[in-house]
């Protein structure tokens, strides 16, 4: 079998992409616009996934666009383009010019204030390509999958095993005198495997994901790793509703992280569609939680020294001792709440939520007795009112021991009151996406079961 058809890493390289946006936004002044910001960029990848021991898929990715924005005043357009050829760009602009013209003038409107841009630009080694030819990655994909089949007979079937490279960069730049851009990449591993028969099948699943190839585990690790967590699920039972202590595995833990960026962020507030309006300065969580959003970890999912419109990012203390200390905004969401762009037009960065000490079977341990939830269903969270309704499975503890596995149960609450309950934070933090953090035990909600 043939290696990748089409192993350039680039097709176009960091001064093409320069020249791509500086002509977009001059095109874009000659035609009377009175600001303008533009991005190219450019990505290619591989993903193989193999299933059943044969290969199920091989899909090559090169992909490259433009994006321009435009405003005459505070009238908005915005077009975009996969075409690179100069007329193509020139004709994009137009396009966003022309919308431009018959939109509504809104005040908040505009590129990011000169003084927030950013000026400095770190090296935060997000580049690391993984030049694997196809024979390798299905190796490792069937390897994966082999690997979960053999820890337990009862292991009867798999939705497959997949190996995934991705490299891509981008140049942003406005007429600011911003121009800036790096390269980044992004590798994962992902299984996922049945156990059991008919009835009483169960699935699960793991992958990892890294910047860093060599910082991901072996491909047989995971590919364990989903088998145990199949087979552990088997014979899966329900149980009665009752109010109960809930401990949030930590993959499923950085889901309440979610909400609560969704929450504080500046779209949210500024519509008044958050269950946490006017927070800042008041507690949100219970006393033990901090969190922080840090942009500049080397390696970091979510690493960058400036987000979206070229403002600089910072360090900074989202939550100290439960009280919220800052929302996450962009240039337009901060200008409608008469506030400053915090560096987050694009979401959050790297944001972690400190542990409080104790290890996963410490957390079991505090519990008690409990529902241990390691798989969340449904999207039943009322972003207004925070009330909080999920399918949920996972395992029932006793004596601070996982007991048996339970399934078909809906666990309960306000998230208000769900981050004001958090007891206990794990040290078992998954670092494979942007919100990180360990195990969360919360002290009590509703389980509705038989």
């Amino acid at each position: 079998m043939a290696s990748r058809p089409d192993s350039k890493p680039f097709s176009h390289d960091e001064s093409a992409l320069r020249q791509l946006v500086s002509d977009a936004l001059a095109h874009a002044l000659s035609r009377g616009a009175t600001a303008a910001d533009a991005e190219a960029s450019e990505g290619y990848g591989q993903t193989v996934t193999a299933r059943q021991g044969e290969v199920e898929t091989i899909e090559y990715n090169r992909d490259k666009g433009i994006g321009v924005t435009v405003y005459i005043g505070k009238q908005r357009g915005h077009a975009s383009s996969s075409d690179f050829s100069p007329q193509a760009v020139r004709d994009t602009v137009d396009a966003a010019l022309a919308i431009a013209k018959y939109t509504a003038s809104d005040d908040c409107a505009g590129l990011a204030d000169p003084d927030t841009l950013a000026r400095e630009f770190p090296d935060l080694d997000l580049i690391h390509p993984w030049d694997m030819p196809v024979e390798r990655a299905i190796e490792m994909a069937k390897a994966c999958e082999a690997a979960g089949f053999a820890v337990d007979k009862r292991i009867s079937n798999s939705e497959g095993a997949t190996v995934s490279t991705q490299q891509s960069h981008f140049i942003y730049g406005n007429t600011h005198g911003f121009l800036a851009g790096y390269a980044s990449s992004r590798h994962s591993i992902w299984c996922a495997l049945i156990a059991g028969k008919g009835d009483g099948m169960q699935r699960d699943d793991w992958y990892e994901t890294q910047r860093d190839p060599a910082d991901l585990p072996a491909p047989e690790f995971i590919g364990r790793k989903a088998g145990e967590r199949a087979i552990a699920r088997l014979k899966a039972r329900k149980i009665a509703t009752r109010q109960v202590p809930v401990l949030f595995e930590t993959g499923v833990a950085a889901s309440l992280m979610g909400h609560f960026v969704s929450a504080v962020s500046g779209g949210s507030l500024y519509r008044k569609s958050s269950f946490l309006p006017d927070s800042l300065g008041k507690a949100v969580f219970a006393p033990i939680v901090q969190m922080r959003d840090l942009p500049l970890i080397p390696k970091g999912i979510a690493s960058g020294a400036f987000d979206e419109e070229g403002v600089a990012t910072q360090t900074r203390d989202i939550v100290r001792d439960g009280v919220l200390q800052g929302y996450f905004l962009a240039t337009y969401s901060g200008r409608k709440l008469g506030m400053k762009s915090t560096g987050n037009a694009g979401g959050n960065h790297n944001l972690i939520m400190a542990d409080t000490g104790e290890d996963f079977a410490a957390l079991l341990k505090k519990m008690g007795a409990g529902l241990l939830v390691t798989e969340l269903m449904g999207q039943g969270v009322n972003a207004v009112t925070g009330d909080y309704s999920r399918g949920a499975a996972g395992f029932w503890v006793e004596n601070g021991v996982i007991a048996y596995p339970v399934q078909e149960i809906t666990i309960a609450g306000n998230l208000k009151d769900i981050y004001k309950n958090i007891v206990a934070i794990g040290n078992d933090v998954s670092r494979r996406s942007s919100r990180q953090c360990g195990s969360i035990l919360v002290e009590g909600m509703t389980l509705a079961g038989t």
